[in-house]
């Protein structure tokens, strides 16, 4: 990894103030010399990373000291760079005198900074040194400008749409219609149905097939889907479904006691037929523990059922209830082909594979050496699809292992990992690593840590965030992640998960590199070094009971889940700080001086106060507080001049007399103690960030209408969502909207005028959903919503017709009608929509199967109807 860490280094110090002043004098020829020197360091790298993962400990400790001496010279730099930003940002007569003030400081500043950079230089010439006595070679290959090359394949827009995401459901056909059956016909008392097969067997993605079938989606009342895993906890599991079933925001459900989040689910459900999905149970007395304190999940003979996934066969019968277990099958051989061939040889590719017979070939033997494991052909098929060479394929089955299914899963992403040519890819992969076991990974989030971390470098004709999503987009196709959602106004992958195969081998093959260390209450350090273990400059802490974390004081990122408690001490060169569920101490004393800090997310954590000194922090990239309450933002952190990605979760926030106008996301949630509404001040605030790209907002009571008028002056915005609109007697004009726009979701106390008309010209819109419009009638005109895909339509109980002409929605393929009371049919129009194929009626009480012409048409042109009277 001491490759990617250079690599690292060296793109960013390129872009740093420090090269342009004259101030820092000699210092910048030597900042610019050691800059020099990483660059002939990395060209070293490939070779002596290539002797280190052989077995040599000697070169082992020098790309040890390799990567050190890149990140204290990176440091260094920062350093320099740091004290010229604060400079440049006091202007003004004032502003000159605080520099003179400051100057006896800076000089000894820059006295220490020199100090370092020669000792840093010194230690780089004792590598050279090192390098060339152990007959390490120059590889004059390597890239050293800092810049990564357009790599990414020409047919990737082809795979972006048509590649299918996680393992295929392939050879499960009879399997998903017999566990449906059994969820929906087998009887009125409460049931289980188990699937119990190995790891990597596919059971979760059964499951979920299942679990959003349109059968069980109208069959039950509500569902809930929880993943248990080996460590859970009860209370939290319950206040996830909690959530999921009521619809109730985290707040006030994270604040209840285990009894009384029990007690509400059971009233809940007891008037419910409901389904609910525990996967990958590992326990058998997990039931048990779900009800210790009340029996939450009761019993009231209407059909509702429980679909466990287990690896354990006594799992499955240990719940004392009637229980129906499904053993899941390896898949046969011309099954195991179908899903090989399917990742293998997709079909956007086979047409331009000449010789695809011999492909074919070797592939149903390969595919035979999986043993009938889904997990096993994804990866593999996911991993040859990008080595279309008849003798790379040809040497994978010359060398097959004949071992276990673990070990040559194991085997597999090894390869999948050393093909990857891109270091930084490889860092992205590890960085997987950082999470819990079955976290589910928030892909924005994801790519905001990476970019923070300096892994995404700036690449020509692509902007950093669309670079990452085709690195999420590649380790999807190589079956390297499991896909849970995406966008559906963008397309992109929004959510995935990690399988725990390969997440143990992240963490192992991180370990072993020295680029990040994971411990846990359990069992402390993850992985038995058998070689030379590299210093960590990463730790995640997951469920630790430990108070003072075990860190070393030069790390780069921590990563805290569900601590007890923890206090930050001297951890100066941090970059990334993400903690989640924990108790925070002296935050505000240690947080000023991590002035390298990039990303810092403090997800539902206590005791955190932001100190005025959070404006020290110059290179801050994203700040991130959702379900954190902050009592006071200071006005300091709005002149921090990198910050692009804010998101502000139960804050009493006013923004008078500060402005920030360089902002890409704002995401914030006003709690219900922060007076009358979203005020004035606030809506001049938002008024001035020209360069949003998604705006979410969410108060309480409401928001006013008045900030409906400040989009004019957004041009960029692509997603916006405004939940709690005041009363909005029209919405503005089609053109006082920004014409990027491709998702907006907004829920309003009362929209009295038809909305349609204004919308229905905004020409990119893909996804809108509207809640709260109080009119009688509502229009969609001719070519009106010409991108549209996905139309949702909430309370709207005044409607009484929609008219839809030809030629309107060309492109609607989901539409979604809740509380619809008064209408008491489905506009015809919808039968000139050609590509509707889902359609969701939820309480839409005077429209029914058997007498509505419109609907019976659309069912029988193929489109899925789904109508539930909740």
């Amino acid at each position: 990894m001491a490759e990617s860490a250079v690599k690292t280094v060296v793109g960013s110090v390129g872009n740093l103030a420090v090269q342009e002043t004259k101030f820092l004098c000699r210092v910048t020829l030597e900042v610019c010399s050691l800059k020099d020197e990483l660059m002939r360091l990395q060209a070293y790298l490939k070779d002596a990373d290539s002797k280190w993962r052989s077995g040599n400990a000697r070169v082992a400790v020098l790309v040890s000291q390799i990567r050190t001496a890149a990140y204290q010279a990176q440091n260094v730099i920062e350093a320099a760079d740091y004290m010229e930003k604060r400079n440049r940002l006091k202007k003004g007569f004032m502003g000159a005198i605080s520099r003179y003030a400051r100057l006896p400081s800076d000089l000894a500043t820059l006295r220490k900074i020199g100090v370092e950079t020669r000792r840093v230089r010194r230690k780089i010439s004792e590598i050279f040194s090192s390098a060339e006595h152990l007959k390490i070679d120059l590889d004059n290959t390597a890239e050293v400008n800092g810049q990564v090359e357009d790599e990414f394949p020409q047919d990737f827009v082809l795979m972006h749409q048509n590649y299918e995401d996680g393992v295929v459901m392939v050879g499960f056909q009879d399997e998903y219609k017999e566990i449906t059956d059994k969820l929906v016909y087998e009887g009125q008392m409460l049931s289980v149905v188990s699937i119990v097969a190995m790891s990597g067997a596919g059971k979760t993605t059964l499951a979920r097939k299942v679990y959003t079938s349109p059968r069980v989606k109208q069959h039950f009342d509500t569902v809930a889907w929880v993943t248990v895993s080996q460590k859970f906890k009860s209370v939290s599991l319950l206040k996830d479904i909690m959530k999921q079933i009521t619809g109730e925001e985290d707040e006030p459900v994270d604040q209840m006691q285990e009894y009384e989040v029990g007690k509400t689910i059971s009233e809940f459900l007891s008037r419910k037929r409901y389904l609910l999905v525990l996967d990958d149970v590992w326990e058998t007395d997990t039931w048990d523990k779900l009800n210790r304190t009340i029996k939450a999940f009761p019993n009231s003979n209407n059909g509702s059922r429980i679909l466990l996934t287990t690896r354990k066969q006594k799992v499955a019968n240990h719940i004392e209830m009637p229980t129906h277990v499904h053993d899941l099958k390896e898949l046969d051989e011309e099954k195991s082909w179908e899903l090989f061939s399917t990742k293998a040889l997709p079909s956007y590719r086979r047409s331009a594979i000449g010789d695809v017979g011999e492909f074919e070939e070797l592939g149903r033997m390969l595919a035979k050496k999986c043993d009938g494991l889904p997990l096993a052909l994804a990866f593999l098929g996911g991993y040859l699809s990008k080595n279309f060479n008849i003798q790379a394929w040809s040497n994978i089955l010359l060398f097959w292992p004949s071992t276990n299914s673990t070990k040559m899963m194991g085997d597999i992403l090894a390869r999948s990992y050393k093909d990857m040519t891109d270091h930084c890819l490889r860092s992205c992969f590890l960085y997987l690593a950082t999470f819990p076991e079955d976290y589910t990974i928030d892909v924005s989030m994801l790519i905001e840590l990476w970019i923070a971390e300096g892994f995404i470098s700036h690449a020509p004709k692509h902007e950093q965030e669309e670079t990452a999503r085709r690195y999420v987009a590649d380790l999807a196709q190589r079956s390297l992640v499991q896909v849970t959602r995406r966008s559906m106004a963008h397309g992109w992958i929004e959510e995935i998960r990690v399988h725990d195969i390969l997440r143990d081998w992240c963490i192992k093959e991180a370990r072993h590199g020295g680029f990040l260390n994971v411990i846990d209450k359990t069992s402390g350090q993850i992985g038995s070094p058998s070689t030379y273990i590299m210093v960590s400059y990463r730790f995640s802490y997951q469920d630790f009971n430990g108070k003072n974390l075990r860190a070393a004081r030069n790390i780069r990122a921590l990563f805290g889940f569900q601590l007890q408690s923890t206090s930050l001490h001297k951890l100066r060169y941090l970059r990334v700080l993400h903690i989640e569920d924990t108790c925070l101490e002296d935050f505000s004393k240690a947080i000023g001086e991590c002035i390298h800090l990039r990303c810092l997310r403090l997800i539902r954590c206590q005791d955190v106060t932001f100190p005025s000194s959070i404006g020290k922090l110059l290179y801050l990239q994203t700040i991130d507080t959702r379900g954190t309450y902050i009592a006071l933002v200071p006005s300091s952190m709005w002149n921090i001049p990198s910050l692009r990605h804010v998101y502000l979760g139960d804050h009493h926030f006013v923004p008078r007399g500060v402005q920030q106008k360089e902002l890409q996301t704002f995401w914030l949630v006003l709690p219900h103690t922060n007076g009358k509404y979203c005020n004035p001040d606030m809506v001049r605030f938002l008024g001035q960030m020209t360069q949003l790209t998604t705006l979410w907002l969410s108060t309480c009571p409401h928001i006013p209408a008045e900030m409906m008028n400040i989009f004019v002056n957004m041009p960029r915005l692509v997603d916006i969502t405004l939940n709690r609109l005041s009363v909005l007697d029209k919405l503005p004009e089609s053109h006082h909207f920004p014409q990027s726009l491709r998702s907006f979701d907004l829920s309003a106390d009362d929209i009295k005028q038809d909305p349609m008309p204004m919308l229905e010209k905004l020409p990119c819109l893909v996804v809108l959903k509207l809640l709260g419009y109080g009119g009688r009638t509502m229009s969609c005109s001719t070519r009106g919503f010409p991108r549209m895909k996905n139309l949702q339509l909430r309370r709207f109980h005044v409607t009484e017709e929609w008219k839809i002409e030809a030629g309107a929605m060309p492109k609607l393929s989901c539409l979604i009608l809740t509380s619809f009371t008064n209408m008491s049919k489905l506009p015809e129009g919808l039968l000139h929509v050609p590509s509707i194929d889902h359609l969701e009626l939820n309480s839409v009480p005077l429209i029914s199967v058997g007498d509505d012409n419109t609907l019976k048409e659309l069912q029988q042109k193929g489109c899925e109807v789904i109508i539930t009277r909740r």
